[in-house]
């Protein structure tokens, strides 16, 4: 009995002895590294924030900077086109300037002094002198203005006349001088320093000798 009772002791003992190494051996693993303190890891929230901001401060640089450069670059294409304009060049023109009916029209009216061209200044003259009170003078700007109307009329008219016989001549087929008579008219009315494409001809038939760079 008592031989029995050690052996159940000794055994009890050992599967205790068991337990408590399986336990210790599946407890939780200890880090490589001592935990942060607060003060820490608030100092590196801040470092991670400020790299953040430096971060999103260089990408935005980058934008303005792209941004400004596609500005330069438009304004110089800009520069490009308009002094082509200048020279005469049709690749730099607008669909409507293009074409060589296009350009003997042009060239038709910009060799002719008209009275069409002097239309707006006029026009603004009178207005401003019929915002007068005195009657006499309302008078004189009513048949001023008459008369202005009248003489566009009829020199505009001539000047169509003219150039559409002589675009017939060279440019028989009617497809090829659709809109030319419009186009035309409204060239004649704008002020000669202010039309584009720049006259190629003076008034009198002289061509314009090109601008020589400085």
């Amino acid at each position: 009995m008592f031989g029995k009772s050690r052996s159940s002791d000794t055994s009890n003992s050992a599967v205790k002895n068991d337990d408590i190494s399986v336990e210790t051996s599946t407890g939780p693993a200890k880090k490589g590294r001592p935990t942060p303190t607060r003060k820490e890891a608030e100092a590196a929230r801040k470092a991670q924030l400020q790299s953040n901001k430096i971060s999103a401060k260089t990408k935005n640089m980058d934008k303005k900077a792209a941004k400004q450069a596609d500005r330069e670059a438009m304004r110089q294409e800009r520069a490009r086109t308009r002094e082509a304009l200048l020279r005469g060049d049709e690749s730099a023109m607008p669909p409507k300037d293009r074409g060589p009916v296009r350009r003997a029209a042009r060239n038709f009216v910009d060799s002719r002094r008209t009275v069409a061209e002097f239309f707006v200044p006029v026009a603004v003259i009178v207005l401003l002198m019929g915002m007068t009170r005195n009657q006499s003078l309302q008078v004189i700007v009513t048949y001023v203005w008459i008369a202005i109307i009248v003489l566009v009329v009829a020199d505009t008219g001539y000047m169509v006349f003219k150039m559409n016989k002589m675009l017939k001549e060279q440019y028989p087929d009617k497809a090829d001088r659709k809109g030319v008579t419009f186009y035309a008219i409204m060239r004649a009315m704008q002020i000669r320093r202010l039309r584009l494409p720049p006259p190629m001809f003076k008034a009198g038939g002289a061509p314009v000798e090109p601008k020589v760079k400085k």
